[in-house]
């Protein structure tokens, strides 16, 4: 029973995975981080030990304007059946968080059942109770369909084994929300760093089952002068020239790169739906993404299967556009940008990750793969439903002149620029989105799902 004025907080759900693959799930490195929601700022500072009795994480919390710092304990661990995190340092008067797992046949049902007492008594509750309970309601919604989606990702690819998987770029968007993504699934990970000499390169890639390399300067910051757009194409052309090499001598081989591109190989094409097949457009983009993944020819012609996947907008708000877009958007001078027809072609992170680690179990896989979801919308629809699901009115556009004075070239070929690009091998190898439409994923990633 809880205790006198305690709160409790339940979310159960039934997964197809057993007990003991949930636990291990939980226990691997990397699952505080997959299950933190997107929207969530809260970091490890530090951590002892595994999931074992007396092992530690310390948070930093934001509050507000600030942020506190928050101690957990484990304790009560029952290997294959749950555990107990218990705040001993943290802004609540008492937290007691009971993760169980408990088989159901060939499935198991999770648990999270959370004991609470905000501080100041009934004052606490008063300020901060609903606020409390919304948080929790919208992160256990979040962690339950994270975990649930995780272990079907790797249920589906169970033909293949645990990898060692090098990846490039580590730190990046895609980068640091792949490392969790992984480990959590058995994987180990072994990030390169971007300026690994020759030598260090044959080194970190020995024994190495995939390479997935991310690594490239960003496109969307900072004008486009003539530096900018050199380092853009050498960081790309040139990257992934000495990954591909170096995968080439190796003696034992890695079995795939999975190497980044981008849709900006296709360049301005208006409303003409664009496949694998769709020729390169003109302009500087268009020859970067030539550039990018001839590079990885090496690698091709000594026998390594090669994906290079052509991302589209990846949406998260933890950086790239979306990340940008939130605060003029909640400020409520959001809009269209330019004559809003052009179409924006778009994924979530989380299906980025699922198409990595798609493209590692699919041996049909290879060449050019366009890493976008099924339905692209337009500028108009994406600002529109941006706002909807803000509850921030859409009403304040930038004109195309506007944004060409204010970024140059980059606007004209990132924000004005029109490609409506559409994931035919993906779907053709079966692959299956968590968000297939925008609304979806915006709600999923900002926390507003239902709202």
């Amino acid at each position: 029973m809880p205790t006198k004025g305690a709160h409790v907080f339940t979310r159960r759900s039934t997964l197809a995975a057993s007990a003991e693959e949930v636990f291990l799930w939980h226990a691997r490195p990397g699952a505080f981080e997959r299950l933190t929601p997107p929207w969530d700022e809260t970091r490890v500072v530090s951590r002892t030990g595994g999931v074992e009795d007396g092992a530690r994480v310390t948070l930093r919390v934001p509050v507000g304007p600030t942020a506190t710092r928050w101690v957990a304990e484990h304790r009560d661990v029952e290997p294959g059946r749950g555990f107990r995190d218990v705040q001993v340092e943290g802004p609540f008067a008492r937290w007691s968080h009971r993760h169980s797992m408990q088989p159901a046949g060939a499935s198991s049902v999770l648990e999270d059942r959370i004991e609470y007492a905000l501080p100041a008594g009934p004052a606490g509750e008063l300020v901060a109770g609903a606020f409390v309970r919304r948080k929790l309601h919208a992160a256990f919604e979040h962690r339950h369909a994270v975990i649930a989606a995780d272990l079907a990702d790797h249920a589906a690819c169970r033909k293949v084994a645990p990898m060692k998987v090098a990846i490039t770029g580590a730190s990046g968007l895609v980068g640091s929300a792949l490392v969790p993504y992984l480990t959590t699934g058995g994987h180990a990970v072994v990030p390169i760093p971007r300026d690994a000499s020759p030598a260090q390169l044959a080194a970190a890639l020995e024994g190495i089952d995939a390479v997935v390399h991310l690594a490239g300067e960003s496109i969307a910051s900072g004008r486009w002068t003539e530096a900018k757009k050199r380092r853009i194409r050498e960081s790309r052309v040139n990257g992934t020239t000495a990954i591909a090499t170096a995968m080439a001598a190796l003696e034992r081989k890695p079995k795939v790169l999975v190497s980044a591109s981008a849709v900006g190989y296709y360049g301005d094409r208006g409303a003409e739906p664009l496949t694998e097949a769709s020729s390169a457009g003109t302009g500087f983009l268009p020859e970067v993404g030539q550039e990018w993944e001839a590079a990885t020819r090496p690698a091709a012609a000594a026998g390594i299967r090669v994906v290079n996947l052509r991302f589209g907008l990846i949406l998260s708000p933890k950086g790239g556009a979306l990340g940008t877009m939130l605060t003029p958007f909640r400020l409520g001078v959001g809009g269209t940008i330019g004559p809003g027809t052009q179409y924006t072609s778009w994924i979530a992170l989380d299906d980025v990750l699922g198409v990595i680690h798609h493209a590692f179990g699919h041996a049909a896989l290879r060449g050019p793969v366009n890493t976008v979801a099924a339905r692209p919308v337009t500028n108009a629809e994406f600002t529109a439903t941006l706002g909807r699901v803000l509850h921030r009115p859409a009403i304040a556009p930038l004109p195309a002149f506007a944004a060409r004075l204010a970024l140059g070239e980059m606007a004209e070929a990132l924000l004005l620029s029109s490609a409506r690009v559409v994931p035919r091998r993906l779907e053709e190898s079966g692959y299956r989105f968590r968000h297939p439409e925008l609304e979806g994923a915006l709600r999923a990633l900002l926390g507003r799902s239902g709202a």
